[in-house]
């Protein structure tokens, strides 16, 4: 039996502290430089734009687990160290940032040991500069069992071809070019699957590997093309999340929503009941991540 491509229980984090990461400055060319704003106010926000969305998940039925940051931690907002399946079973991954390393508390550890079996750590490969950071860096189709994956410098391409190899994922690599000239930092910023379609970004793949990604995607999905001007208002970081009905939603910001086009939208109703969306606009701007970053699957 193939696995589900999405779950209706989610783990999000409550930031404890919030503000411009200048550990992650270097390859995350989406976050703004927040040195002349006031930082209580920063972080004021993000909690109110937190607290809001996790309310929009709630009240279109979906299950939120939320637990509360760490004050070492201004990216724990974006729980993307770990990865759960559906066997019950959860590995934590490698992170570039050394503060970012720091979200892996052994008080969340040992929430997720009450419900899944750890069985595999890479941290030991942060001392070797070796870098996957989990759902961020990999997009999954679980039902088909293909791994998307963009090489940077949070995403090294032998430990991504060792990892689908042992746990039995075909990888589907390639390079990509952000508006800045340097690799897209994370995979979930130009794509996301869902049960039955795929939101992918081709303009940024560089051209030697375009087809095989339009292929691949085109498989087993309907592609919805996302223009590359769109990526800048997130609308590749999108996540499909059941409600507790069984109905398909794709949760999102409101930045990534008004940017769709009618047109994209008339397609994405398609395949999905509902686009579930909130307003993150601290959380976009000096994270530079948006609504899926912001969400860790519980299968």
């Amino acid at each position: 039996m193939k696995d589900k491509q999405s779950t209706n229980k989610i783990f999000m984090v409550e930031p404890e502290v919030f503000f411009m990461n200048p550990q992650t400055a270097s390859s995350n060319h989406y976050q703004l430089d927040d040195k002349h704003e006031n930082s209580n106010q920063i972080l004021d926000s993000a909690i109110q734009e937190f607290k809001k969305f996790k309310n929009c998940l709630e009240s279109n039925g979906v299950e939120v687990i939320a637990l509360k940051g760490s004050s070492e931690c201004p990216d724990h907002i974006f729980p993307n160290w770990f990865i759960t399946f559906e066997n019950k079973t959860f590995q934590i991954f490698s992170m570039l940032a050394e503060n970012r390393r720091l979200e892996k508390t052994p008080e969340m550890i040992n929430y997720l040991k009450q419900d899944y079996e750890l069985t595999e750590d890479m941290s030991n490969l942060e001392s070797e500069n070796k870098f996957l950071e989990s759902t961020s860096s990999m997009v999954f189709d679980r039902t088909n069992r293909i791994v998307y994956l963009t090489v940077s410098p949070r995403a090294n391409a032998e430990l991504a071809k060792e990892w689908c190899t042992r746990n039995n994922y075909e990888l589907v690599m390639f390079e990509t070019e952000s508006h800045a000239g340097s690799p897209i930092y994370h995979t979930d910023v130009l794509m996301y699957v869902g049960t039955t379609a795929i939101g992918v970004c081709f303009d940024v793949i560089k051209s030697e590997y375009r087809d095989h990604v339009r292929e691949m995607t085109n498989k087993h999905h309907e592609v919805i093309e996302i223009k590359k001007e769109q990526l800048l208002d997130f609308c590749g970081n999108c996540l499909e999340v059941p409600n507790k009905n069984g109905e398909l939603l794709l949760a999102m910001s409101s930045r990534a929503f008004n940017s769709y086009s009618d047109e994209q939208k008339l397609k994405l109703a398609k395949h999905f009941n509902k686009i579930v969306h909130s307003d993150i606009p601290t959380i976009e701007k000096y994270g530079g991540g948006s609504a899926r970053c912001m969400i860790a699957e519980l299968f």
